[in-house]
């Protein structure tokens, strides 16, 4: 039984992954026929948001026993630590608008390095020499997977800045997401933390998109923020059909139900092993439907990514003899 559940988390988790590493490419593709960052992150969270409601209400009236809910002091632990969800969406989003989303999807990945640094803060302990290894593979193959080693490639350092913002950010919504009120249902506390995302996205869709079309200073700030000055026109409500449903369901809707799911059953180590799939899915989702660029040294450096990821998750000696006994 107990190997069912694990096949059963490792599933979920994967196919979690696998949903949420195509977002990106579909974003790609809504910046193609010009829609912004603002009109997307913002379709993105409204829909989510209509659609874990409408979940979390035929869960309660559906249900047998009488559900969980959270103490004021915990929504507002939720949705303060939800705004590190909605800043990874709207930072990486913005990576996007610069750079390739091979490229993006890679310095997202960052997370795993920034987490065992955040660990090591907070236990106030030095990581150990295996994580130490894995953080310089990664390092080493985020070099080759952004191919910065080809003298010819010319990044553009905004991408660079918010796809490392948006492993920060990510980084904080792991943390905070395994250690807050975890006796909840999975979608009562999933749309707690998305409200508190959402207000990170509506207050970038003021100062993006409506602040600027009445206030002068307001116009001059998002210019020097994103330098974009053809961004400045009305909400287009076309986002919300064309790309709004499947960006809320591969974004908001899915994947965290999935994740929440799948890593109870698949553990916290062999689930971060399997939710790395989101990189090679996300850079062969781009290959194929964006015709990026992908080269050799490349996926050689993935495959290093991937390789820390799994050499970082592995249980160690003193801790499988300890789960033996």
């Amino acid at each position: 039984m107990m190997k069912k559940n694990i096949l059963k988390g490792v599933l979920f988790v994967g196919i979690g992954a696998s949903i949420y590493g195509m977002l990106a490419t579909f974003v790609k593709l809504a910046y193609e026929e010009g829609y912004t960052t603002s009109e997307v992150t913002t379709s993105q969270f409204v829909l989510g948001l209509t659609g874990l409601l409408l979940l979390n209400f035929i869960q309660t009236i559906t249900s047998k026993k009488i559900l969980p809910s959270p103490t004021s002091k915990e929504v507002r632990n939720l949705m303060l630590a939800g705004t590190s969800l909605g800043c990874t969406s709207l930072f990486y989003y913005l990576s996007v608008q610069y750079i390739n989303v091979s490229i993006a999807i890679v310095l997202l990945m960052q997370s795993v390095w920034f987490s065992v640094v955040v660990e090591s803060f907070l236990t106030k302990k030095l990581p150990n020499a295996r994580k130490i290894i894995s953080v310089v593979i990664v390092l080493t193959g985020t070099v080759l997977a952004t191919n910065l080693i080809n003298t010819e490639i010319n990044l553009d350092v905004k991408g660079i800045f918010w796809g490392l913002m948006a492993a920060a950010s990510y980084t904080m919504t792991m943390f905070t997401s395994n250690k807050l009120a975890t006796h909840l249902p999975v979608l009562r506390k999933s749309i707690i933390m998305l409200c508190g995302g959402s207000v990170v996205i509506f207050i970038f869709l003021f100062f993006a998109q409506i602040g600027p079309l009445h206030f002068e200073g307001l116009k001059s700030v998002y210019l020097n923020f994103t330098d974009n000055t053809e961004h400045i026109h009305a909400f287009r409500y076309s986002i919300l059909w064309k790309y709004g449903f499947v960006l809320a369901l591969f974004g908001t809707i899915i994947p965290p139900i999935l994740f929440n799911i799948g890593f109870p059953n698949a553990g916290l180590g062999l689930g971060s092993i399997v939710s790395s799939l989101e990189l090679p899915v996300s850079v062969t989702m781009a290959f194929i439907l964006l015709g990026e660029k992908v080269v050799f040294i490349q996926w050689v450096g993935i495959a290093l990514i991937l390789f820390a990821i799994v050499l970082m998750n592995l249980p160690s000696k003193r801790e499988t003899a300890v789960a033996e006994i």
